[in-house]
């Protein structure tokens, strides 16, 4: 999850939760089960960098389950992940992929506004819904006030669920949300915001983020992030914390302070 600032002149997207989800969770539907859902998608998710993919991977470790290998894998920016494991088509994913693959996932919802749901589907039929759970940054609640102390109002732009995203806002204090955002359309709303006239900074830490971070004025990159993300940004926030931002600001108005003080003196 991101957040971005905006004020009337200013506006940016951090980092709020920890980044490390645990799976608290997984539902099979009928002719399914646990560990089947959970080991299919491990085999589709072994190589993946996401947070999701490493939660999956250590729960099904935690399990001692066979994972099978997995052929033709691609990943499915903003949505998720298709493959083919034991000869046949898997899907594991949000709604938008089941939603665009044609599969039906009304049977099953969530359980806990705050968790974020991986729906696990083969050949086109939903075998169960693997529920995980972030943990927001202990420093996000107190960067969001220092951010708002500042004049900058806040608002998240998140690829995750209404529900979630709202779950997350009202915890750190944010202002507004949007969510369920694929990554051009995180672009569109840096694009949209400038063109309202506002300075955006952009920070994120993920792949889907660094169309976003090259599009803002100020792109800030979170050094646990994706290389993608890295190297779209104009600089790099070393630990990922939320109070960076904070102190990246003061610490750049502090910078153009002296920069006019010198300047007024040198005249």
């Amino acid at each position: 999850t991101e957040i971005y600032t905006l004020s009337l002149h200013d506006a940016l997207p951090i980092s709020l939760t920890e980044g490390q989800p645990e799976v608290v969770g997984v539902r099979a539907v009928v002719g399914s089960s646990e560990d089947q859902i959970l080991s299919l998608a491990a085999a589709l998710e072994r190589r993946s960098e996401h947070p999701l993919a490493r939660a999956i991977l250590t729960a099904a470790e935690k399990r001692a389950l066979t994972v099978p290998p997995a052929a033709d894998i691609r990943a499915i920016p903003g949505k998720g992940i298709l493959g083919n494991v034991n000869g046949q088509p898997m899907a594991a994913g949000n709604a938008a992929l089941m939603d665009e693959s044609g599969i039906t996932i009304s049977e099953i919802q969530p359980t806990d506004p705050g968790t974020t749901l991986m729906y696990v589907a083969r050949d086109r039929t939903l075998l169960g819904v693997i529920e995980a759970r972030d943990r927001l940054r202990a420093s996000a609640p107190g960067a969001i006030a220092g951010l708002r102390r500042l004049g900058v109002k806040t608002a998240m732009l998140t690829g995750d669920t209404p529900a979630t995203a709202e779950f997350v806002a009202r915890a750190a204090g944010i202002d507004q949300v949007w969510s369920g955002l694929l990554p051009d359309q995180k672009l569109s709303k840096i694009r949209e915001l400038q063109l309202q006239g506002h300075r955006v900074a952009m920070a994120g830490d993920g792949i889907n983020d660094a169309a976003a971070i090259s599009q803002a004025d100020a792109g800030l990159a979170m050094g646990t992030g994706a290389d993608l993300a890295r190297e779209a940004g104009d600089a790099i926030l070393l630990h990922g914390e939320p109070r960076q931002i904070l102190d990246a600001i003061l610490l750049s108005r502090q910078t153009l302070r002296v920069m006019r003080q010198n300047l007024g003196w040198a005249f």
